[in-house]
């Protein structure tokens, strides 16, 4: 790493899954274009993020980032507010639970790019360029909707700052009001094969609403029923893009990467001596860190110096994804570790890409019941150091999808075809999504 810190340092450094981009010229225009746009999200945001991080830090809250493997540019609005309606029934269940706000991150307005293990893909006797998210090019397997477009860069800029706007009219406009979410909440259950189970909890939290409004406390007298703070999240994979719409607080002289209010590195581009760590280090966002299963105790609390060296609580987010049959053995001597050293980390689970499989038909999948055992394990290996289990960081859509299996519905993998239209990773649906925030609640309130 270099010792002087800019937004460019990066560049000096070596750096994976960077798409080859055919047209440099077309790159730096685009690129010089990004630099005059607004910021998409602003400091006093991150900031806001970092002190409610903090107290998940210490036990006093708990976090919940979710939204879609990889974004398309054709979302819709309906699909926007889907995703958003899911995110939000599944705090309010985690809250009631838990006795603690939830902290909700999206995985929205920004998680268009997507390393790929390999930077080629071939059908039959075809080689073309993998797609690498829409950011870079398209998911069609032509020449030319394979070849990467720097003008992408643009689209996504704009389709980012369309879905904030959605996001923010949504989020203080009252369609989080917390009695409509309630609502929501017992219509999945009313419809559940898992209703009965569920049924006592939905019960508690309408009484729980009811006995409020009786007293005077309703979304008219308090603020916080009828809005919530929504913060945005993508992995900071493409660093020209990040630089691009990097600033320097006005307020703080602080530099802050503006495309997102956090920002993370991912399981392949964690290398200590690269280019991710190094820019990243050097913005003031709160950050995350995936650590997957070859992650050792050095290389984390080597992470954890690099990423926050001033241990500052709410800055660092380390993300597990160990896969549900190493989640129990692999994760303790990293909690303890990363304890023992005075790091403020929020610890989370990511139960998602530690389980992925090919099912019979040929589409990657991922099993209810694996992702729950994940978190299952998570929870485990907390409750044996002695450290708080911080959070989940789940894939979802609102939509009808048939992506991963199992679940309330039971799933099959025969019935994958139906509507299988994740871009990248399979994704569990709004139905999924809802039923294991019960299912992690229930882990929350024996915890």
């Amino acid at each position: 790493m270099t010792s002087t810190w800019t937004p460019s340092t990066w560049r000096d450094l070596p750096i994976k899954h960077q798409p080859a981009w055919p047209d440099a010229g077309e790159l730096d225009q685009a690129l010089k274009m990004l630099g005059q746009m607004p910021p998409l999200v602003f400091a006093g945001e991150a900031r806001n993020l970092t002190d409610q991080l903090a107290r998940v830090a210490r036990g006093e809250a708990f976090l919940l980032q979710a939204g879609d493997c990889a974004e398309s540019f054709d979302s819709s609005a309906d699909s926007i507010r889907d995703k958003l309606r899911v995110i939000l029934q599944m705090a309010v269940v985690l809250t009631y639970s838990g006795g603690l706000p939830v902290v909700k991150v999206g995985r929205i307005a920004g998680q268009f790019a997507k390393p790929r293990s390999s930077p080629v893909e071939t059908k039959g006797d075809v080689e073309l360029p993998s797609f690498l998210g829409q950011i870079v090019n398209d998911i069609g397997f032509t020449e030319s909707e394979r070849r990467p477009d720097a003008q992408r860069l643009l689209t996504a800029y704009h389709r980012a700052a369309s879905t904030l706007n959605l996001l923010r009219a949504f989020t203080r406009g009252g369609y989080a009001d917390l009695s409509q979410i309630s609502t929501w909440n017992r219509e999945f259950v009313a419809s559940s094969p898992a209703g009965e189970r569920y049924e006592k909890m939905a019960d508690e939290i309408d009484r729980a609403l009811t006995f409020m409004d009786a007293c005077g406390v309703n979304s008219s007298t308090v603020p916080a029923l009828h809005e919530v703070d929504f913060f945005t999240s993508h992995e900071a994979l493409l660093l020209n893009y990040e630089e691009a719409l990097t600033r320097e607080d006005s307020l703080t002289g602080d530099w802050y990467d503006c495309s997102a209010h956090m920002l993370w590195i991912g399981e392949r581009t964690r290398q200590l001596d690269g280019a991710h760590v190094d820019f990243l280090r050097g913005v003031k966002n709160p950050l995350g860190c995936k650590v997957g299963p070859t992650a050792t105790v050095d290389e984390v609390l080597a992470l954890c110096d690099a990423l926050n060296p001033e241990k500052t609580a709410g800055r660092l987010t380390l993300i597990t994804r160990q896969g549900a049959d190493n989640v129990r053995d692999n994760l303790p001597p990293l909690l303890a570790a990363v304890r023992d050293s005075g790091h403020p980390v929020v610890w989370a689970c990511d139960p998602m890409h530690g389980n992925t499989y090919t099912a019979e038909g040929g589409h990657k999948t991922r099993h209810f019941d694996r992702i729950l055992d994940e978190i299952a394990g998570f929870f485990a290996a907390h409750r044996q150091e002695g450290t708080w289990a911080g959070g989940i960081h789940v894939e979802l859509t609102g939509d009808s999808v048939t992506e991963c299996v199992g679940g309330g519905d039971d799933l099959q993998e025969t019935a994958l075809d139906q509507a299988y239209e994740t871009m990248c990773d399979p994704r569990l649906n709004g139905r999924q999504s809802v039923d294991l925030a019960f299912m992690v609640a229930e882990l929350l309130q024996t915890d």
